[in-house]
């Protein structure tokens, strides 16, 4: 009896988390009408924004996360880009360098207040803040509290995950700021990109030079990600061989450079997969 009726508390948990997500995303879609939704670019974030939804909870299910925290995890997917769009609007552009998105979104959110528009409870405010304010970041601050640095960590891969789908879909001149495939893999890969890939890491935006440095740093955040889950799941969708080949290299040098890449990533990733199946 005593089981049934906490099964019967953690139902009216869940539908109620269900209900304020809903009205979370009702919310959301008014401030989109702030927007032009027929942009592209605008449209390409819409997208993109519900498909990090997407990944999170699949990501969160796959470690075993209980309601409360799937909740979490979609709710901060929902508003993690809300800042792009104000970014859209003033410069029609994605470059991080003339607009950082994260913070200018956390502070839309909270310091003028605006997250109570999205989620009346104040109770995980200071979760939500951190994660989607440093979503962005090239690393995480020290952050001290678990729950929050699991959310951190969790849309960082969520976001990356969804990037995965966006590169193989949407069109390379939108991506690469009107440079086509044939034109990225015309060029060559900058030393210090081709170094930060080599040593397993991720590449600075402000080593990127070249259009196929975009396109190699696309590949090389996958030495970011924090999941066994989120690893998996790239495995299972081949995502690095597909981005790897979605830009042809004529450039023989780039060509050897991406095929180079492309295994060694997909090592790396097997690597990490077997480790954690052993533990």
């Amino acid at each position: 009896m005593q089981v049934r009726y906490r099964n019967d508390i953690n139902k009216d948990k869940g539908r109620r988390l269900a209900w304020t997500f809903e009205q979370a995303k009702q919310a959301f879609e008014l401030y989109l009408n702030g927007y032009d939704r027929k942009d592209e670019k605008v449209y390409l974030k819409i997208v993109h924004t519900y498909g990090v939804v997407d990944c999170s909870e699949e990501i969160a299910r796959r470690m075993g996360l209980g309601e409360e925290d799937i909740f979490l995890a979609k709710i901060i997917a929902l508003l993690h880009d809300i800042g792009r769009f104000e970014q859209l609007k003033l410069y029609d552009s994605f470059e991080p360098g003339i607009f950082d998105h994260a913070q200018y979104g956390a502070d839309i959110l909270f310091r003028e207040g605006r997250i109570r528009e999205f989620l009346p409870e104040t109770t995980w405010d200071e979760t939500i803040e951190t994660a989607i304010r440093y979503h962005s970041a090239f690393q995480l601050p020290k952050i001290s509290d678990s729950r929050t640095l699991l959310h951190a960590e969790l849309i960082r891969d969520a976001d990356k995950l969804d990037n995965c789908r966006v590169k193989l879909e949407e069109r390379v001149e939108v991506l690469l700021g009107g440079a086509s495939a044939k034109e990225a893999g015309a060029q060559e890969i900058s030393q210090r990109v081709w170094e930060a890939c080599l040593n397993e890491r991720s590449v600075l935006s402000e080593d990127r030079k070249t259009n196929l440095d975009y396109w190699v740093s696309y590949i090389a955040y996958f030495f970011d990600i924090y999941f066994t889950e989120t690893l998996q799941i790239i495995q299972e969708h081949s995502y690095v061989e597909k981005i790897v080949d979605r830009i042809p290299c004529e450039n023989l040098i780039s060509n050897e450079r991406m095929q180079e890449l492309k295994n060694h990533v997909i090592k790396y990733i097997m690597n990490r997969v077997t480790k954690a199946s052993k533990k």
